[in-house]
């Protein structure tokens, strides 16, 4: 879970540089450095998702061959 709790406190530092910077209120100086943070945190969060995306996909191999079909997340036909 702690990996789960590191992503969202990331998002939300993230969304809340954005919203900083297009407030229009800090120096250059503190935007350039709210800007470096937002980069290492939407690698951080790009990272974290795209290995989220890695393990759904081993999960939906089927016989050796992706099953990517339409997502039922209704519990129905699942074993």
């Amino acid at each position: 879970m702690k990996e789960k709790t590191v992503f969202e406190e990331d998002l939300k530092k993230l969304q809340k540089i954005v919203e900083e910077l297009s407030g229009g209120k800090v120096t250059l100086g503190e935007s350039l450095k709210k800007y470096e943070e937002g980069v290492r945190l939407a690698k951080s969060c790009s990272q974290v998702l795209a290995e989220a995306q890695r393990k759904v996909e081993l999960l939906m191999k089927k016989d050796g061959k992706f099953d990517l079909g339409k997502f039922d997340d209704s519990g129905e036909g699942q074993e």
